[in-house]
């Protein structure tokens, strides 16, 4: 017997690797836009996602990446990681995995794509972060959000209704989580150290492939239709909690809520390189 596999698309940022400030793209529901920034010369973060219509149910992948500035070629990281990861992500659902498995199945998959980056380029350890989300409709009306993430890139979870603040769906692999999972300071404090943004967890060659960890992957399961935002440190430096991102992405259709949160970042100082992916998830 053969099985009907789903019919899928796929985009990915940036198209043309380190020549383009701004880029932006709408796949069905997901609007992803990257943007350099006021103060890099080059764009480090990356961007993929894949859609999927599985027995008439919509599937969503996403992953964003950001690329660690002090390696070598730190795009080529992030490009592949995001690509690969996606790739996989699609392949596991199709395959009759679990969002968990297909997850991390994925986080193995662009793992090894960042490792094969320095194996053919001849590169000091390039590497990158990486978050990941697979969203699923499923037949009793529920949606599935599995969430994958490795370093500081970040992803949001915003369900409709009036009274709805959002709340983040992923933890830091950085000096400070570290510091407030210990309970030696409050994310406040710790953010305040110098050694904040520094990662305890990261693709590349030189870091550790896994065991991935209980945080790495989680899913949650809600009846309830909303917004689903991934996100680098570009974006959330400015506006770290979901309480202060609910404005910009509960109005409007995913690409102008992308676009607005881009524009925040920018208009705030624009440090660092920003990337954003909006998912319309239901309604």
């Amino acid at each position: 017997m053969t099985v009907a596999q789903p019919a899928t698309e796929r985009a990915a940022l940036p198209q043309r690797l380190g020549e383009a400030d701004r880029e932006e793209t709408v796949l069905g529901p997901v609007a992803l836009v990257t943007d350099v920034g006021l103060v890099h010369e080059h764009n480090d973060d990356a961007a993929a996602a894949g859609t999927a219509v599985d027995a008439g149910l919509d599937v969503v992948a996403l992953a964003v990446c950001d690329g660690v500035s002090s390696c070598d070629d730190p795009q080529l990281a992030s490009a592949a990681a995001a690509r690969s990861g996606v790739e996989a992500l699609l392949a596991g659902h199709a395959a009759g995995l679990e969002g968990a498995a297909a997850t991390s199945d994925a986080l193995t998959a662009a793992a090894a794509a960042v490792v094969a980056v320095a194996e053919d380029h001849h590169l000091r350890s390039p590497s990158c972060t990486y978050t990941s989300a697979l969203v699923v409709a499923r037949a009793d009306n529920t949606f599935e959000i599995t969430v994958g993430n490795v370093g500081d890139s970040r992803a949001y979870w915003f369900p409709s209704g009036a009274d709805s603040l959002g709340q983040r769906l992923t933890l830091d692999d950085s000096w400070a989580q570290a510091l407030v999972s210990a309970g030696v300071a409050d994310e406040e404090a710790a953010m305040s150290d110098p050694r904040a943004h520094m990662l305890t967890r990261w693709l590349g060659a030189d870091a550790n492939s896994g065991p991935w960890g209980t945080s790495a992957v989680s899913t949650l399961t809600t009846a309830v239709p909303g917004v689903l935002v991934v996100c680098s440190d570009g974006l959330w430096n400015y506006l770290p909690t979901a309480a202060e991102l609910a404005p910009f992405v509960t109005a409007g259709d995913p690409l102008s809520a992308a676009r607005a949160l881009v524009a925040h970042a920018l208009e705030a100082g624009g440090r660092d390189n920003i990337t954003v992916a909006v998912v319309a998830v239901g309604g």
